[in-house]
């Protein structure tokens, strides 16, 4: 990433402070919102009750490990997620990932390009549901 900034030069004194740089690990742990520490983590509230070992492999290796790899940034771990998600026809998943994508720095473009390209691998149907997905996560983000 490039951070551009312009700022003001007051007449005294230092304009802008910069702090040390971040790396691709910290800004994709920042990605995943972190629960408060009061409140239990969004795995936590879906899985455990039922099944807290998965709840905590949800939260150690997939947010806490996979999601943290420096190899791919936030925006192309969001694009394969939705990828793999448009393939295997999985919209009730697709629907927080789409906006996970936007908000990682995927583009509209990028997004409705790899639903285009997954028709003919993951088939029509996959496709159009995903597309009607995107639109609705278009409008909200």
């Amino acid at each position: 990433m490039t951070h551009v900034a312009t700022v003001e030069r007051p007449a005294e004194g230092v304009a802008t402070e910069w702090m040390e740089p971040v790396t691709d690990a910290q800004y994709a742990a920042s990605a995943m919102p972190a629960p408060k520490a009061d409140e239990p983590s969004r795995a936590q509230q879906l899985l455990g009750d039922i099944a807290p070992a998965l709840a905590d492999l949800t939260d150690d290796v997939l947010y806490g490990q996979v999601w943290a790899d420096p190899a791919l940034s936030p925006r192309d771990r969001s694009l394969v997620t939705v990828s793999a998600l448009v393939a295997l026809d999985r919209p009730d998943q697709l629907r927080s990932h789409l906006g996970l994508a936007l908000r990682n720095g995927a583009t509209e473009d990028e997004v409705v390009a790899a639903i285009t390209h997954l028709a003919f691998y993951a088939g029509w149907p996959s496709a159009v549901t995903a597309v009607g997905l995107a639109r609705e996560a278009f409008q909200e983000n």
